[in-house]
């Protein structure tokens, strides 16, 4: 059974930094496009960024030049380096693994921006 497991998530300050990372398992991870989504309570789900098997990366508009995203398909991890942290961030942060009609989803971690 496939599993992504999303980890890192937590409470940080507005201006701080945390790092999400999400193992997959089960899937060829070198042919899947890897993402990184996110849920607000009352909000729908939105895309945060995404990186694809030859590394072609895309960024929502709120998260350019703070969020970086990157892939280690020797571990079959992604990551979410997120920086400047603002209180719109908080929300439920899910990973995805997308490959033609296969579409896979994180249980999700939390990431709160509070002062």
């Amino acid at each position: 059974q496939v599993q992504l497991v999303e980890s890192g998530g937590g409470l940080v300050q507005p201006g701080g930094s945390l790092r999400v990372s999400c193992a997959a398992s089960r899937i060829t991870f070198s042919r899947f496009t890897m993402g990184w989504y996110r849920q607000a309570p009352g909000k729908q789900r939105e895309l945060v960024a995404t990186i694809a098997p030859g590394g072609t990366i895309n960024y929502a508009e709120s998260v350019k030049g703070r969020f970086t995203i990157s892939r280690d398909n020797s571990k079959n991890t992604v990551y979410l380096q997120m920086n400047s942290l603002k209180f719109d961030d908080t929300a439920v942060y899910y990973c995805n693994a997308r490959f033609v009609n296969f579409d896979y989803w994180g249980q999700g971690t939390q990431v709160t921006v509070s002062s």
